[in-house]
Order: structure tokens, then sequence, then C-alpha cells
């Protein structure tokens, strides 16, 4: 059961990483495209910057946060929990997935109150067009729910295996 919820949690990441390749492909053609039309013809594309700050950079930021976490791939000080015994290492491991889920959580719960209110208020950037900013925030609780369920198949991984991951 745990090798099921763990590879249905591992996807669940792969998507949301997949999901940000795409953005940031979509975002280095509008980029290129705003750039040549600026170049090649003296205008511009309305909104490239609001696009890029509102939506792009936000969604690459936050759906990959699960994906690095399931693969252990976040920055790590561990110098001198490498030279502690292997329980001990274990011990400080199931410490920090406890903190990092309280961490996560918190902000899960947050960032998904903010996106609630939101939307529910149709949140609007100040723009010289109408530029709808609320279904960017959504790309916060996604990220940080991905993030604490990774956070939950390493832990369970690290207590199955009787080993930090």
């Amino acid at each position: 059961m745990m090798r099921f919820l763990e590879r249905i949690i591992r996807w669940l990441n792969i998507g949301t990483a997949a999901a940000a390749g795409l953005v940031m492909v979509l975002m280095m053609l509008h980029i290129t495209l705003d750039v040549g039309v600026r170049y090649f013809f003296n205008g511009q594309i309305v909104g490239t910057l609001e696009w890029v700050s509102f939506y792009y950079m936000v969604a690459l930021v936050f759906l990959g946060l699960g994906h690095v976490e399931m693969k252990n791939e976040n920055i790590r000080v561990d110098l001198f929990a490498q030279m502690m015994p292997a329980h001990v290492q274990l011990a400080l491991y199931i410490l920090a997935c406890m903190l990092g889920l309280a961490f996560f959580g918190m902000l899960f719960w947050q960032s998904l109150s903010d996106a609630l209110r939101a939307t529910r208020r149709g949140e609007e950037a100040m723009s010289n067009f109408r530029f709808l900013i609320w279904p960017a925030r959504w790309a916060l609780p996604i990220g940080f729910a991905g993030a604490l369920l990774a956070i939950i198949a390493n832990l369970g991984r690290a207590i199955l295996r009787r080993q930090a991951l």
C-alpha cells in the first residue's frame, strides 16, 4: 500500500514539474516573440511583462517544489550529520521531516486561503488593461501540497528502510 501511495505522489509531482517545464517553454516563446516584434516591427506584445511576472515566474518557482523534494535535491547542509551513527541520522531526518511538514503545512494553508479569497474577489493587477491574476495564486497551494506529499512519502520510505534518505 505504501509503495502504491508513493507512486501516486511521485507521478503527481512529475505532472506538476512537467507543467512547470511547459510554462518555461511558453515563457521563452512569448519573450522571444515580443523581442522579435520589437526588433523587426518596432512594436510590442501588450502584457508580456505582466504574463512573465504574474504567471510564468510564479508557476516556475512553485510547481516544481514537490518534484525537487521527492528526489531529495533540495539544498542541504549535513556535514556533521554524516559523521553521526545511522540511528542518529534517522532521528534527525525524521525531525527534519516533521519540521518540513509543519512549515509546508502552514504555507499550504495560508496560500490556499489567499487563493480562495483572490478567486472570490476576481483579483486583478493594476495595468492599462484588465489583467486577472487570481489564477496564478493557485500555483502556490499546488506546489506546497506537492512538497507536503513528497515529505510524507520520503518520511515513510525512510521509516520503512530504517535509514535516513
